[in-house]
């Protein structure tokens, strides 16, 4: 059993004993009794209607301090975390400025998300190993090799990433160059601006939800105008330690690995990674420009093309690029670094972009000849590898195709109706020949 274990906080402990007894692993019991009295607000001093008004008084304040009961507030939220919790001013202004909702407090929070204030402090709740997770963990292999490990939210904690999402994070705009997680855009709309060029240059981000950690969330909520404690509500609603379970003494804990980040499988974490990207988008977005190059980004895929002498300078370009993309936190995965000429298939996305949108030929034919055999053989035969989701998965593929390229996906579409129109064998008894055969 592996001990050694990372806080999600500044301070790492050395073994997983320590991980285990570094507090509460869970929000301390509500008091309920009712006899305890609520702190009153201070009394104010009356103003005078007539006295006379500084040259900006008549201005909106871009930061409202609203007075709270102690009853309404979130004091201690995990170690490491709880600090700006006591400020609970938001620049009004600046929301308003992005239609955003105002809340300045934990329980104005609370009231949004149409959650009591205690369950709110135990969804937020920052533990460095817990008993109960928030998520539902599993991991999945990767194409490249190795393992991802998801994390799909439980349905309280979904329903308020929902409501964070709707309400707070689709509304701020992101950089034209992004066309990941954009409504409107799509893989089809960042391949097409690519089309045509002498050379194509893709590069991955290396560790992209991982590397937009709990500070840089927390951050995003602030540059919004969100005061520092619903900030810090907010961001710890959106992420979460990447854990590993282990047992303890008969108990099976799920103790933190790294710092909190962004979980693949929150409905947040595209939006936010969008969010966190927008400085890196202006810059690259910039280089292009200036190179006379083309950029796009569709979520850690970056994109660049060119044509014409402006191809020339490729080299350049990699250069400036990984330095930047250093300077904004973020690493490239150099194995995945492609440069594409027009000898070759030049994809972005999946897509191949050479002189028209469209998919590698190698999935149009498999797909061809196994409709041909479906006609003959039936779907059922064709189903090889043993998908529970054959059908839906073949037709969902077609789909794809002629999203992409209708003059593609067309043939197929009418290939699978033709072959769903007719019973398996019809087409082989009228050739004449077995099923079997």
């Amino acid at each position: 059993m592996r001990e050694t274990v990372m806080r999600a906080d500044d301070t790492a402990p050395q073994t997983l004993r320590e991980a285990l007894e570094l507090g509460p692993l869970a929000p301390p019991a509500v008091s309920r009794n009712k006899s305890r009295r609520r702190v009153k607000n201070p009394p104010q001093a009356p103003t005078s209607s007539n006295s006379a008004a500084a040259p900006g008084d008549a201005a909106k304040p871009r930061a409202r301090a609203p007075q709270s009961s102690p009853l309404d507030k979130l004091p201690f939220l995990g170690r490491g975390v709880s600090r700006p919790l006591a400020a609970e001013a938001s620049d009004e202004v600046r929301l308003a400025a992005h239609g955003l909702p105002c809340l300045h407090t934990a329980a104005d929070v609370a009231a949004a998300l149409g959650v009591p204030l205690p369950r709110l402090r135990w969804l937020a709740w920052h533990a460095p190993a817990t008993t109960r997770p928030h998520y539902v963990l599993f991991r999945v292999p990767k194409r490249s090799g190795g393992m991802r490990q998801l994390a799909a939210p439980h349905r309280e904690l979904a329903r308020c990433q929902r409501w964070i999402l709707r309400n707070i994070l689709d509304p701020v705009p992101v950089h034209e160059a992004t066309q990941g997680f954009v409504r409107g855009r799509s893989i089809a709309t960042n391949a097409a601006q690519h089309l045509g060029q002498d050379v194509v240059v893709n590069v991955d981000l290396k560790d992209f939800f991982p590397s937009i950690t709990y500070a840089r969330v927390q951050g995003i909520f602030r540059s919004l105008g969100y005061s520092p404690a619903v900030a810090t509500i907010l961001a710890l609603l959106c992420t979460d330690c990447p854990r590993q379970p282990v047992r303890w003494q008969g108990t099976t804990w799920y103790v933190g690995e790294a710092a909190r980040s962004l979980p693949q499988g929150a409905c947040t974490s595209p939006a936010l990674s969008n969010l966190a990207a927008r400085r890196l988008d202006r810059r690259l977005a910039g280089l292009a420009s200036k190179l006379g190059w083309r950029y796009s980004r569709y979520a850690d895929d970056l994109s660049f093309s060119a044509a014409g002498e402006s191809a020339a300078r490729t080299g350049y370009l990699l250069h400036r690029l990984r330095r930047i993309v250093g300077e904004e936190d973020f690493g490239v995965n150099e194995q995945k670094t492609r440069v594409l000429r027009q000898n070759r298939a030049q994809l972005v996305t999946g897509v191949v972009v050479n002189r028209r949108a469209g998919v590698p030929r190698k999935l149009v034919r498999r797909l061809r000849a196994m409709l041909h055999r479906a006609s003959q053989e039936g779907l059922a035969a064709q189903n090889r590898g043993g998908r529970p989701d054959f059908e839906s998965w073949l037709e969902g593929t077609i789909a794809y195709i002629h999203m992409i390229n209708p003059g593609q996906g067309a043939p197929l579409r009418a290939a699978l109706a033709a072959v769903r129109g007719k019973p398996p064998g019809d087409g082989a008894a009228a050739s004449g020949q077995s099923p079997q055969a």
